[in-house]
């Protein structure tokens, strides 16, 4: 059966699920190779392709969305399909798609957030980074939620760039907002927002932050709201002062000089603050008496060596900080797949150079793949996945002449789309999307807005027998509000 796939008569059927960054990359170098013909299948539970893109980086980052213009490129290819609206494990099991595929690669990210394991964590106004920048970019799962910015001081506990995405977007001006792509619903509450001080937690030092400097030079640019650090928290300790000494990593030493800068800065009046505080950890939330968030207990910490790495020890010295709410933004776990070996320490899907194996013999799982989060955790940025999805696809392409391919029983490309229509009749293609597309920009050109989403799925109101795949005319779609 190997010996003749990845021919013209007998291509190679893949199937990828997710449709963010590592599921296009890994894609694109399937996809491009001339000496092996290839079909990708991409599918995902929303009704919309980009995951992340679209719905992870914060709106007032619209070059960083540009990259969806290479992914747009991908999906044009006669050999790629896109099925939208259509949630492997519930749509279409893992058994189902083996019996159509010879490969199957999960780029399905890190959906979860990490808790701090702290008293008080689940009190009311407690709530997690992702549900908040998930809201405010118009995911359709997170529309609903309610966030109460009625509180004036407002900690974000973590210093990686999505802890500085949700600082930023706290800190933006109405005016500022109403330029991007975020969420009617979102900019409505957020220019309410009686917010005045923002205040980021890290548990180690500067030189450990996670963040990366183009993140955070950005928040001393904010045009309506002044930065500080106290200088205590900016105060190097000596294995960090021997660690700058000693690296020839510019960045590191510029991510430095950013922050002194920011440290020495003398407050200019504007209406909100930004505190950044450093080896610090929360240890308790404290109920106030509406039952809700009233302040939070922090302990300083002291950085240790331990196996090569800095880590925080905490000290015997604690204070209570006065907060309203409480954002955590201390990391993010992929979720397991039915069906696949799954490692909750870790929140990732066991593999080798992105096949998947069994973890008590580290052997290789027939046909199965990952790329991006789910692959190697919740690291690094958008471009990392281009590397991280060539890897997997390299892999997937070595194993092609191999006994490590599936065995479909029904190959042909016609039966796996038959079967996913008869079990999501609303399957949305990637010529929906780009009507959906054209018509979210063209909701946003008229307020000068890069484009106004769709935030809602409800069911389609058909006007012919056609699905919604037929034509995205036959569905009735919720626009995020003020132009809808």
């Amino acid at each position: 059966m190997t010996s003749e796939l990845g021919t013209a008569d007998h291509p190679l059927r893949v199937a990828i699920i997710g449709s963010g960054p590592a599921g296009f990359y890994t894609a694109d170098h399937l996809l491009k190779q001339s000496d092996i013909h290839v079909q990708v299948d991409m599918f995902d539970r929303l009704p919309t392709p980009f995951g992340l893109v679209r719905f992870g980086v914060a709106p007032d980052h619209q070059k960083i969305k540009n990259v969806t213009r290479v992914f747009d490129r991908i999906a044009q290819k006669e050999t790629f399909r896109f099925f939208g609206d259509v949630e492997v494990g519930n749509d279409i099991s893992l058994t189902d798609l083996s019996e159509h595929f010879h490969q199957i690669c999960f780029a399905t990210g890190a959906e979860t957030d990490r808790r701090m394991g702290i008293p008080g964590e689940d009190l009311a106004r407690s709530r997690t980074a992702t549900e908040f920048v998930a809201w405010f970019n118009g995911h359709p799962d997170y529309r609903d939620y309610e966030f109460d910015l009625s509180a004036e001081r407002v900690a974000v506990v973590g210093v990686g760039n999505v802890a500085v995405d949700v600082a930023r977007i706290l800190c933006r001006t109405p005016d500022e907002l109403a330029e991007t792509d975020i969420a009617d619903h979102a900019l409505d509450v957020l220019s309410q927002s009686k917010v005045r001080e923002v205040v980021m937690l890290g548990r180690r030092g500067p030189l450990q932050a996670a963040f990366t400097n183009p993140e955070v030079r950005e928040l001393g640019e904010l045009v309506g709201a002044d930065i500080h650090i106290p200088p205590e928290d900016m105060r190097l300790d000596s294995l960090s002062e021997a660690e700058l000494e000693n690296t020839d990593d510019d960045t590191l030493r510029k991510k430095i000089t950013i922050l002194e800068d920011f440290a020495q800065r003398s407050p200019e009046g504007k209406e909100r603050l930004l505190t950044l505080r450093f080896l610090v950890s929360p240890t308790e939330l404290i109920t106030g008496d509406d039952g809700g968030v009233r302040a939070m207990r922090i302990v300083r910490n002291e950085l240790t060596s331990a196996g090569g790495k800095l880590r925080p020890r905490a000290t015997e010295h604690t204070e209570e900080l006065p907060v309203d709410l409480v954002f955590r933004s201390v990391g993010y776990r992929g979720l397991p797949m039915e069906g696949l070996p799954f490692n909750e320490s870790w929140g990732v899907i066991p593999n080798e150079i992105g096949r998947v194996t069994e973890p008590e013999t580290g052997q290789p799982v027939r046909g199965m793949y990952v790329s991006g989060w789910i692959k190697r955790g919740p690291t690094g940025v958008i471009g990392t996945n281009k590397k991280d999805g060539t890897e997997t696809a390299g892999a997937m392409l070595e194993d092609t002449g191999s006994s490590s391919v599936l065995d479909p029983a029904h190959p042909d490309p016609s039966t796996l789309d038959a079967l996913v229509r008869e079990r999501q009749p609303h399957v949305v293609n990637y010529a929906d999307w780009s009507r959906l597309d054209e018509l979210e920009q063209s909701r946003g050109e008229a307020g000068g807005r890069p484009r106004v989403k769709f935030t809602s799925r409800v069911a389609p109101v058909s006007t012919s027998s056609r699905s919604r795949s037929t034509s995205v005319t036959n569905t009735t779609w919720r626009y995020s509000g003020r132009c809808g």
